[in-house]
């Protein structure tokens, strides 16, 4: 896991709870990771309509979270590379690369922007993942 530009960064609550993503998600540490969001929060990874989202209305709810989670997170390995972070608001963006690979050793790979949005209880409301879909499935070796 490559976070340490964000662990170096001033600390601002909507970073915090990226790193706490990032961390989670990593350490395939389910409970930590879902604990993370509140009741209503949407995650849209990737934002708009693909096959993991056809509708691209998001994952709305606890159910639809932990689905995700299992489906998405569970399986296999991540490697986020961050190249920048921007902080304001009650909002943060990372910039930088995923890199998967699942259990079955297939691996691949995409640049990406997270955008992450926390009440003011620091806890996440959004996760919005900016990425293509089409361009992770040409990287899959």
């Amino acid at each position: 896991m490559s976070i340490e530009l964000l662990l170096s960064a001033p600390k601002h609550p909507a970073r915090e709870a990226a790193i706490r993503s990032v961390k989670t998600a990593v350490a395939k540490d389910k409970e930590g990771w879902l604990a993370n969001f509140t009741e209503d929060a949407v995650i849209q990874d990737p934002v708009g309509p693909s096959p993991m989202d056809p509708e691209g209305n998001g994952h709305k709810g606890p159910k639809a979270r932990e689905t995700f989670y299992d489906t998405y997170i569970a399986n296999g390995a991540l490697r986020f590379e961050i190249r920048k972070t921007i902080a304001c608001g009650n909002e943060c963006v990372n910039i930088g690369t995923i890199i998967t690979k699942t259990d079955d050793g297939h691996a691949g790979w995409t640049e990406l922007v997270m955008h992450y949005i926390v009440n003011d209880e620091g806890k996440l409301t959004q996760l919005r993942a900016y990425w293509e879909f089409d361009r992770m499935v040409e990287t899959i070796f």
